[in-house]
């Protein structure tokens, strides 16, 4: 029988202020998100250019969920239990991000990488398609590892008191990732970096993504230093048998809260995933067909003009998801045991103000509730678009419940993996450190009442909702299957230049507006589930 789990030495951040350190725990989470940008704007449309059908790019982005099924809860089952002198996440983040930067690089040049080895011009065309699918996957399976790792740091990290702060903190760097990652993809960046990235949008942005990343989990890892766990002599040993037995005993025998936590990202993904997906081909092709000019139509470099248009409307929903992500925190009530332990008193002058205005903040629980309703009267309006003004403004309202989304879920789950496992309440200590007053050697064994958070388990507890976040991937993946093969089996009369006969029609309704709509009435099923939270944990 294992030992029991002790600890050794304390975690701290570097930083003389509380937001300082904030934002230097949650920094990794910004260059995280330009990568997932730039491969959800930009990856789309460079599959149509090479050929494929949406259908079948349909199939390709099941390495989304499968990576995430897979890598995220192993590896946060292997990192809570790693007794690396670094820490438990650190080491992860820090490996996996090498990989994807490769992988990244591997997936801007794979006609040149192509090039090298074929010159029959069929056989080039169908390798740069496989090279590029397998730097997808890689891509996929390496960051979801780092991601895993970056929200475990958080939870690991932060006291119970602290675990609002660190997931809308972590909102607003996904925000900010976003902002950058669009704002890059809307900028003609040969006129800024000329040809020195590459000689086209898509290589430019790969580089961006790959140097981003590398800079903030860099810049995370060497902030933040993690407690240590020791190895007991009892301990058993890892297996992959191991691991994949304990995470489904895990997922069978979750807390009734935690489980419908996962119910609620269950439904609530099979929503996003489309938009996140396929929103900037979407509003791409919506300006293409009803509002381009000639000139645009017959530009060279399609893929980089798709992804410039798409990232300027996605720029309004990444500067909605920041405005909200700064603000909502402060208007809305945190969950039950989250309120800080001191707060600070307003001026005499509005002190009545406030207090009677803080009486009526709606709860988190309520704010996510209602998220899912804006989310899903937005998606709605998706097949009656017709313009690029119309398509941008319904993307924008998206920023409001995308803020709560990354925000909420990650709240609530570091409250109730804490409430699990607590240890010593927390203290800071000094002005440069976020630290836990205790002895060098930390057991888990302690009373409930204490606030302090641990972690132990976070790994396996994120890496299971991480399931129920990528299942309904596939489920996603199945409908926009089944309707690209419906409603557009041909090849994209924007973007690939096959003989016409090969297209798909522009007739008639979008198919990807369509998965926008089927995922709108997902997200009703989350808002009622999520409304059964409520009832159940009473937050």
């Amino acid at each position: 029988m294992p030992s029991v789990a002790q600890w050794a030495g304390t975690p701290s951040i570097k930083g003389s202020s509380e937001s300082m350190r904030m934002m230097l725990l949650t920094a990794s989470l910004i260059g995280l998100q330009i990568t997932w940008n730039v491969e959800m704007t930009y990856c789309t449309p460079y599959l149509l250019e090479l050929g494929l059908t949406k259908s079948r790019i349909s199939l390709v982005w099941i390495a989304g969920p499968l990576s995430g099924l897979i890598m995220q809860p192993v590896v946060g089952v292997i990192a809570d239990r790693s007794t690396s002198r670094y820490g438990r996440r650190r080491p992860f983040m820090v490996g996996c991000t090498i990989l994807t930067s490769l992988f990244l690089l591997l997936l801007g040049w794979t006609k040149e990488v192509v090039a090298w080895f074929a010159s029959d011009e069929e056989t080039v065309r169908n390798a740069t398609i496989v090279l590029a699918v397998f730097s997808i996957y890689g891509i996929d399976f390496a960051i979801n590892a780092v991601q895993g790792s970056c929200r475990g740091l958080i939870v690991d990290t932060l006291p119970i008191p602290k675990q609002q702060a660190g997931s809308s903190w972590a909102s607003r760097m996904v925000a900010v990732g976003s902002l950058i990652g669009y704002g890059a993809g809307a900028l003609k960046l040969d006129a800024v970096f000329g040809t020195l990235l590459g000689d086209t949008q898509f290589k430019q942005l790969t580089v961006v993504a790959a140097f981003s990343l590398c800079l903030t989990v860099g810049l995370t890892s060497w902030a933040v230093t993690e407690r240590v766990l020791i190895e007991h002599a009892g301990e058993e040993r890892l297996s992959a048998v191991k691991v994949l037995m304990d995470l489904a005993k895990s997922t069978f025998d979750l807390p009734a809260t935690i489980r419908i936590i996962c119910h609620v990202q269950f439904w609530a993904w099979i929503g996003w995933f489309p938009f996140l997906f396929y929103s900037t081909t979407w509003v791409g092709e919506v300006y293409l067909r009803y509002d381009a000019p000639a000139a645009v139509k017959d530009s060279k470099d399609m893929t980089g003009q798709v992804g410039r248009i798409g990232s300027l409307a996605l720029i309004g929903f990444s500067i909605v998801t920041f405005v909200m992500s700064v603000l909502l925190p402060f208007m809305v009530k945190s969950p039950e045991g989250e309120e800080p332990p001191f707060t600070a008193r307003p001026p005499a002058k509005i002190a009545t103000f406030v207090e009677k205005a803080g009486k009526f903040k709606p709860s988190l629980l309520t704010a996510w509730t209602v998220s899912h309703g804006v989310f899903a009267a937005a998606m709605c309006l998706a097949p009656f678009v017709q313009s690029l003004h119309g398509a941008t403004l319904i993307i924008g309202i998206c920023g409001i419940s995308w803020a709560i989304s990354c925000w909420a879920p990650f709240t609530f789950l570091g409250v109730e993996i804490n409430r699990i496992s607590s240890s010593p309440s927390y203290v800071p200590l000094g002005r440069n450190s976020m630290e836990l007053d205790g002895p060098s050697t930390l057991h888990l064994q302690q009373p409930e009442s204490e606030q302090q958070s641990t972690g132990e388990g976070s790994g396996k507890y994120l890496g299971i909702m991480n399931v129920y976040t990528t299942l309904p991937q596939f489920v996603g993946t199945g409908i926009s299957f089944v309707v690209f093969s419906l409603l557009e089996p041909g090849k994209s009369p924007e973007l690939s230049d096959a003989p016409e006969h090969e297209h798909h029609g522009t007739d008639g309704v979008n198919a990807i507006s369509v998965c926008l709509f089927i995922g709108a009435m997902c997200a009703v099923v989350a808002g009622f589930t999520t409304a059964k939270l409520g009832r159940i944990a009473k937050y």
